[in-house]
């Protein structure tokens, strides 16, 4: 059986994106290893043994072109509300607060933010499917 393990996406400025996922989701570097044309750094916290893996690129000074295939990485909260205006207090600019239903039960409370690169990150709040 396959187990996630991370999710790697690739960012111009370490430093900031190290901040960023840090204030954002309390993800510290779990681990950093430089190659000679690039880095990789592997982001987590104590809530889940998923990690994001920043790719920097020694050299490279435009920003990635997202493109329209790219979707979002997803975390979850115990309070969502207390969370946004967490996040709105650091000016990270989170987006409002949206419901969605299935069959005309709720199903999911979430909300958007961007990182420094411009990838979308899905906040949820914890219940049903979205532990």
């Amino acid at each position: 059986m396959a187990k996630a393990i991370h999710s790697m996406i690739r960012v111009l400025n370490e430093a900031r994106s190290i901040d960023f996922y840090n204030k954002a989701f309390g993800l510290e570097i779990a681990d950093r290893l430089d190659f000679e044309t690039f880095t990789l750094v592997y982001l987590s916290n104590p809530e889940s043994e998923f990690e994001v893996e920043l790719t920097i690129n020694k050299g490279r000074e435009e920003p990635y072109v997202l493109g329209d295939g790219y979707g979002h990485l997803a975390v979850s909260v115990a309070d969502l509300e207390s969370e946004r205006d967490r996040l709105s207090a650091l000016g990270l600019n989170p987006k409002k607060i949206v419901g969605m239903e299935h069959d005309g039960a709720p199903l999911a409370r979430f909300f958007f933010i961007e990182d420094p690169d411009g990838y979308k990150i899905e906040v949820l709040q914890r219940r049903g499917r979205y532990k």
